[in-house]
């Protein structure tokens, strides 16, 4: 589900700003982006994310402002001794004229702001999975008032799918004398007016409404869907394993299409009926990836 967050944390060492971006995916997808002195802390704060959310793509930006007061000791000494020196040492080798840019200097990866976790202490690690917490809470509330959306639309998929269903049934009552018109119409044809025999013609009318009985497909995509209705009304997680019910009603969806080739004008009916069904089904594949 889509949402968004952002959350200010202002501390002695500076201000912490955290901001989360969802958007729907399959599984749980983390992206950070932070600065270089807080890598140390993406451990912990991956793992506040995902005690949060279980399924979404999230973009994570933090950024970190460290206070007048904490800059004044952040510049990386070492560093710059070593790039100062290294600097004369390349003019004198190749005798070039120039002295060290200190503006360059200063830009280069490392050189301000710490560089460690124990550097800025325990309270910027604590400041940053509590706004972590705040974030994800902030998100999921926007995530909630969606998924409540996305559920109340799925039922109606649901729900329509059931519909579709009663109508094949009562279409599948007539399908024997179907079958018997049909199989009768193909024999005179093939037999250019010789006698058949009724009871033969039955037989054969009822083997091949057999074949393409649907009474058993349609009873599970009827069950799939009540058991899908069922659990988004349950709650809880319920993405992930949406995934392989709506493969079986895919499945049995696909089963009466390829039965319903016999029935004449019926069949087209049927299968005009399962093709709308397949779509409703594609439909609540989409959404399901908006669930967790």
């Amino acid at each position: 589900m889509t949402g968004f967050a952002r959350v200010k944390k202002i501390l002695p060492e500076g201000e912490i700003v955290l901001s989360v971006k969802s958007v729907n995916h399959r599984g749980l997808d983390l992206h950070f982006h932070m600065p270089p002195e807080l890598d140390a802390l993406e451990c912990d704060l991956r793992g506040a994310i995902k005690r949060g959310v279980a399924r979404g793509h999230l973009q994570i930006h933090v950024s970190f402002a460290p206070s007048a007061e904490a800059g004044e000791a952040s510049w990386n000494r070492a560093l710059l001794d070593s790039y100062v020196r290294v600097f004369r040492e390349a003019a004198e080798r190749y005798q070039l004229a120039g002295q060290p840019d200190l503006n360059s200097a200063l830009r280069l990866p490392g050189m301000l702001g710490a560089t460690s976790r124990e550097e800025w202490g325990e309270s910027v690690s604590q400041a940053l999975l509590a706004a972590a917490g705040e974030a994800m809470a902030a998100l999921n509330q926007v995530r909630e008032r969606e998924g409540a959306a996305t559920v109340e639309e799925l039922h109606q998929h649901c729900r329509a799918i059931g519909g579709l269903v009663d109508r094949m049934q009562e279409i599948r009552a007539g399908s024997v004398p179907a079958f018997q018109k049909r199989l009768k119409e193909k024999l005179a044809d093939l037999l250019h007016g010789a006698g058949i025999d009724p009871q033969r013609l039955v037989q054969e009318a009822a083997i091949l409404a057999d074949r393409s009985d649907i009474s058993e497909e349609l009873v599970r995509l009827r069950t799939h869907a009540e058991q899908l209705d069922r659990m988004l009304s349950a709650g809880g997680e319920v993405g992930k394993r949406l995934d392989f019910l709506l493969q079986e009603m895919n499945r049995e969806a696909n089963t009466i299409l390829s039965k319903t080739g016999g029935l004449g004008d019926l069949g087209l009916t049927i299968t005009d009926l399962a093709l709308a069904a397949k779509s409703e089904v594609d439909k609540i594949r989409e959404q399901s990836l908006n669930l967790e």
